[in-house]
């Protein structure tokens, strides 16, 4: 039995993911682990119902991956992220032939978060 899948993304600067994941997206910290101060960073956020691990361990995962996170309200999200003026993010709304509405961030590192509601048929 399946329960959850929960996607590890690379990061390379600590308080560049946390600006953007925490502040910006408004994720939650749930838990931070070093092996030692000098260790690389492996954290876990969460957002309702969401988990993401993001990782600066070489070897856990590559750059650039996409991550398609299913919401309800989708212009109230694009509005609220849109309203905090974020330097580096502007998130346009589009409507896709697939039948859904996307609003596709780009984290510092390269990642792709891509917020998106079904249309009705």
């Amino acid at each position: 039995m399946l329960k959850e899948i929960v996607p590890v993304l690379r990061i390379f600067d600590v308080n560049k993911a946390k600006e953007f994941y925490l502040d910006y997206l408004e994720f939650k910290l749930d838990w931070e682990h070093r092996f030692d101060p000098k260790s690389p960073l492996y954290m876990q956020l969460s957002k309702h119902d969401i988990k993401i691990h993001l990782s600066e361990h070489y070897g856990d995962c590559s750059p650039g991956a996409a991550l398609r996170i299913k919401v309800i309200g989708i212009e109230e999200i694009h509005k609220n992220l849109t309203g905090k003026q974020h330097n580096y993010s502007k998130p346009r709304l589009e409507s896709t032939p697939w039948k859904s509405e996307e609003c596709c961030l780009i984290d510092p590192f390269g990642n792709r978060i891509i917020y998106f509601e079904e249309q009705n048929p």
